[in-house]
């Protein structure tokens, strides 16, 4: 297929991605509770006539699009979740669930794959190998993307490579950003529970005070960023949350701390997580106190794109939009991304699709009660995710 039959033939449905987008936009589903929204997927996937797999991971749905020879296998993934936001925006499409929105480009990053999905099918002979389409659950919340692996979405037939997008409205509708390299961060989410003894406050000597070994080891934990992390490498230990104490003349028998960390390698993560649970446990025995450590199972991995898949996308982008739209992310995002488990599995790629539009007003970021996308952007999103996937399936 020709630069211009895949822009004219995308071109085409537009109105119907933009739609498609409206509908789900207009009524968005927190994570895990994807009930309609993934009903509404399989629903698109039989007036297309695509193979799929329901209730993959409970709301996910699988597509499969099966080209006419055989070869490698490619996954595309949208993320279906929205978020606890009340919608301020004053369009048609407003969000009809109070106190929920797609604030974070979830609707548009689903349409893109619909759109891919409806080309592929009417396209079969343009390619070799087979399309899996991921309509992933809970990417805002539990990691919808790992549980999927676990369901064996990239077995039977194996993946051999994961593109995925996200609208960016920093970056103006027409172009892209992409990175080599790494991505975005893991997030990981730590609470930490110094147990001391209660005394009367008169008497201090009779009790051990959990507020104060919590104020040293608060001071220490600061020094994992300055002191063990390579300083070449980023990482982030931010302590949100502190809670202890009952009344003031109460010695405290027990604090409680909340924080993130962020990290780009896997291997800086696992030096910060450690080193928490160290100091944690040398700082609390120092002052007599006792301690428990507890990591959130649910926090994502460092987001890592595969240089060679990089390129596919890039000379897509360069092929369709033009050189001088192509933007090279300079610095790794820090926000976490459950895609990281889709690029943990297999060779991959995670680019950012502009959607910012000035003139229509189009300008809010994410996780915001104002976001909203230029539709623009949607037929660009969805003629590069077909380049990427002709380029990668019918490279010899």
């Amino acid at each position: 297929m020709t630069k211009d039959q895949i822009l004219t033939q995308v071109e085409d449905m537009k109105d119907w991605l933009v739609d498609i987008r409206r509908d789900f936009h207009k009524h968005p589903e927190l994570s895990t509770k994807e009930f309609n929204t993934h009903d509404r997927i399989v629903k698109h996937l039989e007036e297309l006539g695509i193979e799929y797999e329901a209730n993959v991971a409970d709301t996910g749905v699988v597509g499969v699009i099966r080209g006419t020879k055989e070869g490698k296998t490619v996954a595309l993934r949208g993320d279906i979740d929205a978020l606890p936001i009340t919608e301020k925006n004053n369009v048609s499409y407003k969000s009809t669930n109070e106190g929920v929105m797609h604030a974070c480009g979830h609707d548009a990053h689903t349409t893109i794959v619909l759109g891919v999905a409806k080309y592929l099918q009417e396209n079969r002979d343009s390619f070799a190998g087979c399309v899996k389409l991921f309509f992933q659950p809970a990417e805002e919340t539990v990691g919808g993307a790992k549980r999927m692996i676990e369901a064996g979405v990239m077995e039977n037939p194996t993946v051999d490579a994961v593109f995925g997008l996200h609208v960016d409205t920093s970056i103006p509708t027409g172009n892209i950003g992409v990175r080599y390299g790494q991505m975005n961060a893991s997030t990981d989410t730590v609470t930490l529970t110094i147990k001391g003894e209660n005394a009367h406050g008169a008497y201090p000597q009779n009790g051990v005070d959990s507020i104060v070994v919590a104020s040293h080891v608060v001071q220490a934990l600061q020094s994992i960023v300055s002191r063990n992390v390579d300083p070449r490498d980023s990482a982030v230990v931010t302590l949100g949350v502190i809670k202890g104490g009952t009344q003031s003349n109460i010695i405290a028998k027990e604090v409680k701390i909340t924080g993130t960390v962020r990290t780009l390698s896997n291997e800086t993560r696992e030096l910060v997580l450690r080193r928490i649970e160290e100091i944690l446990a040398h700082t609390t025995k120092t002052y007599g106190a006792d301690y428990e450590y507890y990591l959130d199972p649910t926090g994502y991995i460092a987001l890592t794109n595969t240089n060679d898949i990089v390129d596919i996308v890039k000379d897509s982008a360069e092929t369709l939009l033009g050189e001088e739209h192509v933007t090279l992310v300079e610095q790794a995002s820090l926000g976490g991304e459950d895609f990281s488990f889709f690029a943990d599995a297999a060779p991959s790629a995670f680019f950012r699709l502009g959607a910012r539009n000035e003139e229509k007003g189009i300008v809010h970021g994410g996780h915001t009660e104002h976001f909203n996308v230029d539709e623009d952007c949607l037929p660009v999103g969805v003629a590069l995710q077909v380049q990427n996937v002709l380029s990668f399936l019918n490279k010899a």
